[in-house]
């Protein structure tokens, strides 16, 4: 029996002959309905036809969470007085729930996708509604794309609605062709923020680390929170670890506490969502409450400030969730949550002034995650670069770069960047394409069901309990009662299902089917041990193992989980298994490289014959011989390094090559270029024969860089000719002598003592730069600097002058310098003269 009353109560029933009005005359609409208002409950049955009489059609449903998809249909199921599996139903991944008669599916994005690339007309489905889309999940903004492609080509009749629970909805509109924007208004009461930051230091959140001493406070506000208000408590944490921790300290609050997320039990997820049943509840929830679900009976919202955003994990080379601050739109969709019912109140577990340095949204996920998963959807859909598809955000270069470069490696794209058969089937796995490779690849070699324990385990990382030993954890898992346990075997079954048959025979020790199938999902991980619990990655960075693990006798690992703390030269190890050196050369084979090595190493040439995955070297011996040209590219790295200076630069060389930066930055060409950049990448032009006959550092010490640097001189235009003209070596003053000309700085300069330019009115200019000026004392002291000979001689002379004849009365000071004849000697010599 329909529920009327319930549907009745809902305040996005006003808004729904808007929205079948504007699906009826552009196909496509945005609905923004605050959460709790009915738009993923009521929406779906209206446009279905199973309720307010409208036309029968079959309605699809994404949401983000499985969670949300299993709450959502179990909702409008009770609505129609039905249970699931009628004609509502719900599939996610490892459980499905409908009949023949369902004609609502509630689908998570992942399923919908691949659905989509399954059956691209998405046959018998008439209208999709993507729920919560201003979370902006990468499945979602995919689904999205695919769904507008398919609507703009094969399917003109496919209905769509992306529904959102915020008003920020011009970018979908835009999306969808211009569609419509539906709006409905909830239902809110006041809330009163109250802030409450913790009284002593708390360590920012690190990757998935929160600081205990946080979630202390957050328990502590929970408490203060029962003791002044009444109602139940919603506190939002960033994780299942962080819910086990504050439940974990809230023993003896007189409440019930409830723990509301993805890995909940269904019966607990129930229980949440029925209302509350007699005394006070304490509901301790992940992100999935802000607006996916609806909890009755609360009055009070604790936040934690904190939430999970996905980002490429470099612990395991997967895309993953990190633990950052939350941003202001998400505070305000958890603090509207204390008034759904009543007026109520938040407890914010930072400081007021800190809310104004959070970012307004949380960033979209195709920014700032792991692209390899969405890439390979791209290139099943037929547009490897994904420009194609309709986007709120194109993919970053970079991060679509190292994707296409995953996909490569493990077979499941070509070079064109098309799918391959084999990419095909990964799409299909729902895992990460290294995990895909590791089932597939691991089945033929160990068979399908141990390859599908194995990667469960890498799929979901095992509690820290569990040990750093991969295979240790394997047994603990298949013995396990734990809740990881449960999650871990309904993995394994789904992940065997999809395998099908393998013709790989299940025996053979665990210890080595869990260290390839690892090892085929991280290539790049395979260790060999350097001593004492340090151990080299093929991909050059260090690892080591905590004291007192089992594996540090190993003489190679496959890493499968580690980190890098700030400002450590080497990775921790958290999970790894042992491999030997036939499983890592197998696993890593594309990494594998056999040849003669030159390179420029440790200040000189290293010519050795090696064998090595990636930066793990297997066999090492001298090079006897090494090819010409190999030794000159790495005497040309030395170089690049190092720097011409390697060559052999005397004072003349060295002021050669200032007077031609001097004249290549004063006049250009024809005048080369001399800085370092420029004249590596002109060796063969003035190093040449010198350095094709060197072999080692010393070799290059002995070329003559001023004779060679005096090759790149414009011969051919004449030009080279003026070279002493244009930017002598010295000049001539008044005195007779020649003094050098230093042309290091922006100017050139000239020190020359005061009296050996007397009679001389005008500055030396050189290549029309006046010079600049240091005029010395008779003991070659600077007395003076000018770049103006006859300025200096009318201003600033006679103050000089009055100095200098004190301390040297032996030297001639006349009082009109620009008459007198210079000179370099005193005054006796010159009356003796």
């Amino acid at each position: 029996m329909i529920r009327t009353d319930a549907l009745d109560q809902l305040p996005v029933r006003t808004a729904v002959p808007a929205l079948e009005r504007a699906l009826d005359e552009r196909g496509a609409a945005v609905l923004c309905a605050p959460p709790g208002t009915g738009k993923t409950t009521l929406v779906p049955l209206v446009l279905a036809g199973l309720t307010g009489g409208g036309p029968a059609r079959r309605v699809l449903v994404a949401e983000p969470r499985r969670i949300a998809a299993r709450a959502a249909a179990r909702r409008m199921a009770w609505l129609l007085g039905e249970r699931t599996g009628g004609r509502v139903g719900f599939t996610v991944r490892g459980e499905r729930s409908v009949g023949p008669d369902t004609v609502v599916e509630v689908v998570t994005t992942g399923v919908l996708l691949q659905r989509l690339q399954r059956d691209q007309e998405l046959a018998g489905v008439d209208v999709v509604i993507i729920d919560e889309c201003h979370e902006r999940h990468l499945d979602a903004d995919t689904a999205a794309a695919f769904l507008l492609d398919v609507r703009g080509t094969i399917r003109p009749d496919l209905r769509l609605v992306a529904a959102s629970a915020t008003t920020d909805a011009e970018g979908w509109a835009r999306l969808l062709g211009d569609a419509p924007v539906v709006e409905a208004q909830g239902v809110s009461h006041p809330v009163e923020v109250v802030w409450a930051p913790p009284t002593g230091p708390v360590r920012p959140p690190h990757g998935m680390r929160v600081d205990p001493a946080l979630l202390t406070h957050v328990a502590a506000v929970v408490r203060r929170a029962l003791a002044e208000r009444d109602g139940d408590v919603l506190c939002f944490l960033p994780g299942v670890g962080e819910i086990g921790r504050v439940a974990g300290q809230l023993a003896g609050t007189g409440a019930e506490v409830l723990q509301v997320h993805g890995r909940a039990p269904a019966a607990v997820q129930d229980a949440v969502l029925a209302g509350p049943s007699g005394g006070r509840r304490v509901v301790l929830t992940t992100s999935v409450a802000e607006s996916s679900l609806t909890v009755p009976g609360v009055r009070v919202v604790v936040d934690s400030g904190l939430a999970r955003e996905p980002r490429t994990d470099h612990a395991r080379g997967l895309s993953a969730l990190t633990t950052v601050r939350a941003s202001r739109a998400a505070g305000r969709q958890r603090a509207g949550r204390a008034g759904r019912e009543a007026p109520g109140a938040v407890y914010r577990c930072w400081d007021q002034a800190e809310d104004g340095r959070l970012a307004a949204f949380p960033s979209p996920e195709i920014k700032v995650a792991d692209l390899a998963a969405f890439a390979l959807q791209a290139a099943c859909w037929g547009d490897p670069d994904a420009s194609g598809l309709a986007l709120l955000d194109p993919p970053p270069a970079g991060a679509m770069g190292a994707a296409r470069e995953v996909l490569a490696a493990v077979g499941a794209v070509d070079e064109a960047g098309r799918a391959t058969s084999r990419g095909v089937r990964m799409s299909r796995l729902g895992l990460h394409p290294r995990l895909a490779r590791a089932l597939l690849d691991g089945a033929d070699e160990v068979g399908g069901r141990r390859a599908a324990e194995v990667v469960a385990l890498l799929s979901e990382e095992p509690p820290r309990e569990y040990g750093d030993d991969l295979a240790h954890a394997l047994r603990t898992a298949r013995r396990g009662g734990d809740g990881y346990a449960a999650r871990w075997r309904q993995e394994v079954r789904r992940l065997s299902q999809s395998l099908g048959p393998t013709g790989a025979a299940e025996g053979g020790p665990d210890d080595a089917a869990v260290g390839l199938v690892a090892a085929l999902a991280f290539p790049e991980r395979v260790a060999r041990a350097r001593g004492e619990g340090a151990f080299l990655m093929a991909s050059g960075t260090g690892a080591e193992l905590r004291d007192g693990s089992r594996l540090r006798s190993a003489p190679w690992l496959a890493v499968a989980v580690a980190d890098r703390p700030a400002h450590a030269a080497s990775a921790r190890v958290r999970l790894a298994a042992v491999v030997d050196e036939g499983t890592a050369r197998l696993a890593a084979g594309h990494l594998r490289f056999s040849g003669d090595e030159v390179r420029w190493a440790d200040g000189d040439v290293v010519a050795r014959s090696v064998e090595r995955l990636g930066a793990v070297e297997l066999s090492v011996r001298a090079l006897r011989r090494p090819a010409p040209e190999l030794v000159r590219a790495a005497l040309l790295e030395g170089l690049r390094r190092e720097g011409p200076g390697l060559l052999r630069w005397t004072r003349d060389s060295e002021q050669l090559r200032l007077r031609l930066a001097f004249l290549h930055r004063v006049l250009g060409a024809p005048w080369p270029d001399v800085s370092d950049g420029a004249l590596l990448a002109r060796a063969d032009e003035w190093l040449e024969p010198e350095l094709s006959r060197a072999g080692r550092r010393a070799d290059l010490a002995r070329i003559d860089a001023g004779q060679a640097v005096r090759r790149l001189l414009p011969w051919a235009t004449g030009d080279a000719a003026r070279l002493d003209e244009l930017a002598p070596e010295r000049i001539e003053v008044p005195s007779g002598s020649r003094i050098r000309v230093e042309y290091g700085g922006e100017q050139p300069v000239l020190a020359v003592k005061l009296q050996e330019l007397f009679g001389l009115s005008e500055t030396p200019r050189v290549a029309g730069v006046p010079v600049l000026v240091h005029l010395l004392s008779p003991a070659g002291r600077p007395a003076a600097v000018t770049a103006d000979l006859a300025s200096f001689w009318r201003e600033g002379y006679r103050d000089v002058r009055a100095e200098l004849r004190g301390r040297y009365p032996k030297h001639p000071w006349p009082e009109d310098p620009t008459t007198t004849e210079a000179t370099r000697f005193t005054s006796a010599r010159l009356r003796r003269d």
